[in-house]
């Protein structure tokens, strides 16, 4: 039975106490109408409420009972560097369901759906604390529009602007450069290798004259087909979103996006 430290314990309840303690001072701040204090509190609930995380993430690690060594296994990699490996091979911007799917069809290991939540979120605090002191940080794609945070899309941050920033056409492009790109990959695997074909039939099923295809080479002819019609336009708007963005942003915002209350006071300025 894997050993947990009472002090942690301690530490989370009193976490908990804290947060408890603040949200009821903050809601007395609120109903008196004292903004002041209400937002000075509220600052101080988001750092206790990301101690807690913190605490209760190392609580998990130390509650994890270690496996049996195994000479033969990989070494374990971190959920970055696995949503890396994803990234990487797609080339593009994409959704957590579907770096998982990659991650399942082509290498070794589990990555946890529920551990993505707050991946961006722990990416942005380290850069914050030291920046660029890491290789590569897995940021938000960026919205052509407003240069803020896209929805739901995570992207590498050494990639060029012009690849991190998605406009009207870009869902499309990238879906079928991803295609183009599992299509490769699947190419160069056994024939065996079924949760990769199943993938790709995937992919194919949502591609014009490639719906119900495994064949990686037919795959990809029938995606770059259609990528030629929304290339270039594309690339258009993806080029001039990068030129507004090296001119407005800067540290931070260069790669996590521009918050909207700045945008708004940038644009009265």
């Amino acid at each position: 039975m894997p050993f947990v430290s009472e002090s942690n314990s301690a530490a989370i309840e009193a976490l908990e106490r804290r947060i408890d303690r603040l949200r009821g001072e903050l809601r007395r701040a609120a109903t008196a109408g004292d903004r002041t204090h209400a937002r000075a509190l509220r600052a101080e609930l988001r750092r206790a409420e990301h101690a807690w995380d913190d605490a209760l993430a190392d609580l998990e690690e130390r509650s994890t009972p270690a496996p049996a060594p195994d000479r033969k296994a990989p070494p374990m990699l971190s959920i970055r560097e696995q949503v890396h490996h994803a990234l990487t091979l797609l080339g593009v911007p994409a959704a957590p369901k579907l770096i998982i799917a990659v991650h399942d069809a082509f290498f070794p290991g589990e990555l946890v759906a529920a551990r993505l939540t707050s991946l961006r979120r722990d990416e942005e605090r380290s850069f914050k604390v030291a920046p660029f002191g890491r290789p590569y940080y897995l940021c938000p794609a960026l919205t052509a529009d407003l240069l803020s945070p896209a929805r739901g899309l995570l992207a590498i941050s050494t990639w060029p602007l012009e690849s991190r920033v998605v406009g009207p056409l870009s869902a499309r492009v990238d879906f079928l450069i991803g295609a183009i790109r599992i299509a490769q990959r699947v190419a160069q695997l056994p024939d065996d290798a079924h949760d990769a074909r199943r993938l790709l039939w995937r992919f194919a099923a949502s591609i014009p004259g490639a719906a119900g295809e495994v064949d990686p080479k037919t795959v990809a002819e029938q995606a770059q087909a259609e990528l030629d019609v929304h290339l270039d336009a594309d690339a258009a708007d993806r080029a001039a979103a990068a030129g507004r963005a090296r001119d407005r942003l800067d540290g931070a915002e260069a790669l996590f996006g521009a918050r909207l209350h700045k945008l708004r006071s940038r644009t009265a300025n």
